[in-house]
């Protein structure tokens, strides 16, 4: 008997899907916004700090770089295990969407930050180095010049990171955080009904084009409106 379209059809989804894309939804667009402040501000020491930036310092740069490295190189499930006592000690939890948040978060982070450091680099020097024979301060040319220049391509890094984040929700899911790939597991392969499992692939792929169609729209816009 189907359990998604058949006579308990209704019950399944209130139940049990509903609550599932809900909790997804809450690790995405919380890590998403998390993981970009977060990011930013780390892209930010990095670019100011590197041997061309407008402050190099090679100690507070090579500690940031190393750190970022070594959360990059850990995949996502073992990230999750290696945090589960930090976690537990600032969430009271190391379970559900609240526990889910913190690797995510610290995840995206490291990712991010890469993405925003390589479009801020992007950057023309020279329009850099004119804003600054202005006598421009620091904090304007990062924020009201670099970062601003850099936007679009800011962007469509978020939107590859926010794709990744919602692939990593689904591993976060196997360790009992909810969310689709929980239900997918649980209701789907290890249940021996691959009816759910198949839904919710179709449903990703969905949720996965409209982030990107919407991602490519944003960017458009951007690019559009600088020439």
């Amino acid at each position: 008997m189907s359990t998604l379209f058949g006579e308990n059809a209704e019950n399944f989804w209130k139940m049990i899907m509903f609550p599932a894309f809900e909790a997804t939804f809450q690790m995405v667009i919380i890590t998403t916004i998390l993981g970009t402040v977060l990011g930013a501000l780390v892209a930010i020491i990095l670019v100011v700090t590197n041997k061309n930036g407008m402050h190099p310092n090679r100690i507070i740069y090579k500690i940031t770089a190393f750190l970022v490295n070594v959360i990059r190189s850990f995949p996502f499930v073992i990230l999750m295990v290696f945090f589960l006592p930090f976690t537990k000690s600032i969430m009271g939890t190391s379970i559900g969407v609240k526990a889910a948040i913190v690797p995510l978060t610290i995840s995206a982070t490291a990712f991010i930050a890469r993405l925003i450091e390589s479009a801020m680099q992007e950057v023309d020097p020279s329009l850099i180095e004119a804003m600054k024979s202005f006598g421009i301060s620091d904090i304007r040319l990062v924020c009201g010049v670099i970062l601003s220049e850099a936007a679009p391509a800011i962007v469509s890094g978020i939107i590859v990171a926010t794709v990744a984040i919602l692939g990593s929700t689904a591993m976060a899911g196997t360790m009992g955080a909810g969310g689709i790939g929980a239900t997918a597991i649980t209701y789907g392969y290890q249940s021996f009904n691959y009816e759910v499992m198949y839904v919710i692939a179709f449903i990703l792929v969905i949720f996965v084009e409209v982030i990107q169609g919407a991602g490519d729209y944003v960017y458009r816009k951007m690019k559009n409106s600088k020439k």
